[in-house]
């Protein structure tokens, strides 16, 4: 019997175990839902915007939470209601809508953003390098996920156009953020800024690889 097509045995314990921890978060998010007279969806969705005042379309935040057109927009209609969230006309074209929180839907949404659970707990047992190691992780698994097209582009540092991937090497923080003109480490990698500036496609594609292969960004060679 041929077994070629069967998925490695280690890769289906990683999905199982991040399928055991995505079940203790769903379970704390109902709780902090729950606590803020709201669904997990609601919560989901001022948990989102309350870091991006700017607001988003709401074909946009459907794409980041992964849910039908249709099931957000009943959702957006009952914060609405709820007086935590307004659509106003988007500026830049008048067949769209922009959705941003109201002053209390954006206080509630930060509250709901930081609250401590099981899972924050958890990490927080890790050793800072365990910590570190795991972000780390998470980039490169986002950053396929959004290869793949299975989720938007993420405010991540490594497709940001301010970040030098190894612009101080053999320092303790190797990276430069050229937004705030400082060196930063692996801890201080962002995986949703509020500043982020998507870079062009080739030079993301050139981070990237200095940021995996531990070389300097074209940027910084040209400096030196």
């Amino acid at each position: 019997m041929d077994h070629a097509a069967e998925p490695d045995p280690v890769l289906i314990r990683l999905r199982e175990g991040f399928e055991r921890v995505a079940l203790v978060l769903r379970a704390d998010l109902w709780a902090a839902a729950g606590g803020a007279g709201l669904n997990p969806a609601q919560a989901q969705v001022l948990a989102l915007l309350a870091a991006r005042p700017a607001g988003l379309r709401p074909k946009a935040i459907a794409a980041h939470l992964a849910v039908s057109a249709p099931s957000m927009a009943d959702t957006l209609s009952a914060l609405e209601r709820k007086q935590l969230l307004q659509r106003t006309p988007d500026p830049a074209d008048a067949r769209a809508v922009i959705a941003r929180l109201t002053e209390e839907g954006g206080a509630l949404g930060r509250t709901l953003a930081s609250a401590t659970s099981h899972v924050m707990a958890a990490l927080a047992r890790l050793s800072a390098d365990e910590q570190a190691d795991l972000l780390l992780t998470q980039i490169k698994l986002i950053r396929t996920l959004q290869r793949a097209g299975a989720i938007p582009l993420q405010r991540m540092c490594v497709s940001c156009r301010h970040f030098r991937p190894n612009a101080h090497a053999g320092e303790a923080q190797p990276h430069h953020c050229a937004f705030v003109n400082a060196p930063i480490g692996t801890r201080d990698l962002r995986l949703d800024c509020g500043e982020h500036e998507a870079a062009d496609p080739e030079v993301q594609a050139a981070t990237w690889t200095s940021f995996a292969d531990g070389s300097p960004p074209l940027q910084a060679q040209a400096e030196t």
